[in-house]
């Protein structure tokens, strides 16, 4: 299978605090991957270093490497725009620009330098059609974003980050602030998106990533406890830790 990410000996630390310790993990090429684990135990510290995210917090200090396609992401070379490109975010509450939808989608490809508008209009037409959103919005493009209902939002920022042609699309709890149908939506678009990307999700929801993923990690207080395929994680857990965590006994 391939590797999209290796992390090896990977640590963080806010200020004095550790947050994340010695990692090693490989995440593969196509997959789901879902990190599960109680608040504060380091999933999205974890999710925000592999596009560097947490360069712009001041206090945090990495050791350790993590390599995409065999790069050190972290080498003093690498573009971190390009960087970020290449693995694109969508955060727990959805954060439409206070612009038409139409514009939310073409704003980063017209960052890059395309102007031609036919272009344009078939790169924002195709990436609210792998978002499953284009039949919803297809009469109102040129309408505020902002008037989309939440689930409808939250597709729009993945179509967002569909249209800059990324390899990776970290998601971190896109489903929290949603209700259950447009969570089921939005589950439905990731199984769907694994086609053509790698997808990393940080999910409260144990349901969730027995229902999406095809690999899970269990993190607790920093440290990777298990990681292994989702359906041995969730139906033969080899650390007594993750079984009481999946079994509701803690967290």
């Amino acid at each position: 299978m391939e590797t999209c990410f290796k992390i090896k000996d990977l640590s963080l630390w806010y200020g004095e605090k550790q947050a994340l310790n010695n990692l090693q993990i490989d995440l593969y090429k196509n997959k789901v991957t879902a990190f599960i684990g109680p608040s504060g135990c380091g999933k999205s510290t974890f999710l925000r270093c592999l596009n560097r995210m947490n360069d712009l917090i001041e206090i945090c200090k990495i050791s350790g490497t993590v390599t995409m396609n065999d790069k050190d992401i972290y080498a003093s070379q690498q573009d971190v725009v390009d960087l970020r490109t290449r693995v694109g975010m969508v955060f727990q509450k959805p954060n439409p620009f206070p612009m038409s939808i139409f514009d939310n989608i073409a704003y980063g490809p017209r960052c890059q330098g395309l102007k031609d508008k036919q272009q344009l209009e078939a790169l924002v037409i195709k990436s609210l059609k792998q978002a499953a959103l284009y039949d919803e919005v297809a009469d109102r493009l040129n309408d505020s974003a902002l008037g989309l209902s939440g689930g409808q939002q939250q597709r729009l920022c993945i179509a967002r980050a569909i249209a800059m042609s990324p390899e990776v699309i970290l998601m971190d709890e896109p489903t929290s602030a949603l209700d259950p149908i447009a969570t089921a939506k939005i589950e439905e678009l990731i199984e769907e998106l694994k086609t053509t990307y790698t997808i990393i999700i940080v999910t409260h929801s144990m349901q969730q990533a027995s229902r999406i993923s095809d690999y899970t990690a269990f993190f607790l207080m920093g440290d990777i406890i298990e990681y292994d395929e989702t359906k041995k994680i969730f139906a033969n857990p080899q650390n007594k830790k993750t079984e009481a965590y999946i079994t509701g006994r803690f967290g």
